[in-house]
């Protein structure tokens, strides 16, 4: 019902903008750049001890830096639909990793609201949603890629046809982005640049899974693999920490060690991540200077963002997403725009990625999206208005890639201090975290006699949550 009905009304209230917003400001351009595993401390304005990106950090410093935004779903592929239509994963339709290629096709994007509304639109990067790398709708222009994607020489859906680029994966889509910018146009642009990186170079199975490429899998530009060559990751509290009380992650796994100093992610590993994300702060720091160049970085706003987090060792877990823990869950979010957001600005509300569609809606004066779960994010920016979520609903399917995941879906609420998880499959293993006295959630209240009532509590709210996304529940797609 909501892809059915979305295209008549983007163009019938496109026609209204049309006539209505000539002696207006004119509309902003959008740059979206979404960041492959991008976790929240992984960059030199998030606090990171060494790693150089000058360029994320002049949108934090120039612009807005989210304190606390969230993934709804910490799995690429449900976490980019999330992002592009506003909706939550069990509304959307595309439940995890595996080929959803034609419900992709579907999607209400708010690139289909905004191309009807008179933006030039385009996309490049790792769409993955599906293996599928044809044009998806809502886009004048389109470079994409089979599934993952390949870093070196990678093949590209472009101009109708799949071929090979001659070079490394990030420094291809800048260019390609570039060329974009560059082109005439007399109407503003949306442009999505969804990288490869940080993610590990590797080939798809028919099967869904999928297998890596290289030591490691994460390959840097040649210019950058020696880069930060004697930096020591740093550690969070949690890190090499055996999982206690969590029944989950204490449960063995033919095949696999139990979680703890043994486990955790090498630090090359880390240091490989990061030298991939130097690569995409420098094609950054070239599109932010060609906008200069055209005298429209002021009327652009440039959001960077991650689609998930990622373990460095947290609990034990290495190279790994998709659980409801902070280092998963918490994602960076950096928007800059002058006239609408002030310069060094710290929003503290707490954002989600289903707040993205509904905030660069607002922002280009495009049509609302209809029967969506997210927020346009603009109010905070003034002060978090008192009736601000307080809660949202984390949520996971069970997929069939990793074992340590295997039968661990989930549904969990978090709020401004607690967390609980309630596994779909797994019984007698649900978590309960006080993120104000463990931030790091070490200790599972969920049996404390003293969180009895915080329990009880959190439950009520879970199931409240969930009785209203039910009822929001669209048409089967």
């Amino acid at each position: 019902m909501r892809t059915a009905l979305l295209p008549l009304l983007s163009a019938f209230a496109g026609l209204l903008l049309a006539s209505a917003t000539s002696a207006a400001e004119p509309r902003p351009n959008i740059l979206l750049v979404i960041v492959d595993d991008l976790r929240f401390d992984d960059f030199g304005a998030a606090g990171h001890p060494f790693a150089r990106t000058p360029h994320i950090d002049r949108i934090a410093r120039e612009g807005a830096q989210f304190k606390n935004f969230f993934a709804v779903t910490p799995l690429c592929s449900p976490s980019r639909a999330n992002i592009l239509t506003g909706l939550q994963t069990r509304h959307h339709g595309i439940l995890d990793n595996t080929d959803r290629s034609p419900r992709s096709h579907e999607l209400p994007t708010f690139a289909r609201t905004l191309r009807a509304s008179g933006y030039n639109t385009g996309f490049i990067g790792k769409w993955h949603m599906g293996n599928d790398p044809t044009p998806r709708p809502g886009f004048d222009y389109w470079v994409s890629m089979k599934g993952q994607g390949e870093v070196a020489d990678p093949e590209l859906f472009e101009n109708g046809r799949l071929a090979r680029a001659p070079g490394y994966v990030t420094d291809i889509f800048t260019q390609r982005a570039l060329s974009f910018i560059q082109q005439p146009r007399t109407t503003p642009f949306l442009l999505i640049v969804s990288h490869k990186a940080l993610h590990p170079n590797k080939v798809q199975r028919a099967d869904g899974t999928s297998v890596a490429i290289g030591e490691g899998g994460f390959i840097p530009a040649e210019r950058h693999k020696t880069l930060y060559a004697d930096a020591q990751p740093s550690r969070r509290g949690n890190y090499a920490v055996p999982p206690k009380d969590k029944p989950a992650l204490e449960r063995p796994i033919p095949g696999l060690k139990p979680l703890g100093p043994d486990t955790v992610t090498p630090d090359e590993t880390i240091r490989d991540r990061l030298r991939m994300l130097a690569a995409v702060d420098e094609g950054l720091g070239q599109i932010l200077a060609e906008l200069e160049k055209q005298g429209t970085l002021n009327q652009t706003v440039v959001m960077v963002i991650g689609d998930n987090g990622y373990f460095y060792g947290e609990h034990g877990l290495s190279e790994e997403r998709r659980l409801a823990y902070e280092e998963s869950i918490r994602l960076p979010l950096l928007m800059r725009y002058p006239p609408r957001v002030k310069a060094g600005a710290e929003p503290t509300g707490m954002a989600l990625t289903t707040d993205l569609a509904p905030t660069i809606v607002e922002l280009t004066g495009a049509p609302a999206l209809p029967n969506i779960d997210g927020h346009s994010l603009m109010p905070l920016f003034a002060r978090t208005p008192a009736d601000w979520r307080k809660s949202f609903l984390i949520e996971y399917t069970t997929d069939i890639v990793f074992p340590r995941t295997l039968k661990m879906g989930y549904d969990a609420v978090r709020t401004e201090r607690y967390k609980y998880i309630r596994y779909r499959d797994l019984k007698d293993m649900n978590e309960l975290y006080d993120l104000q006295e463990d931030p790091f959630e070490v200790s599972n209240l969920i049996t404390a006699p003293t969180a009895a009532a915080v329990r009880k509590v959190m439950e009520v709210e879970l199931d409240r949550i969930l009785t209203s996304a039910r009822a929001a529940m669209p048409s089967a797609p």
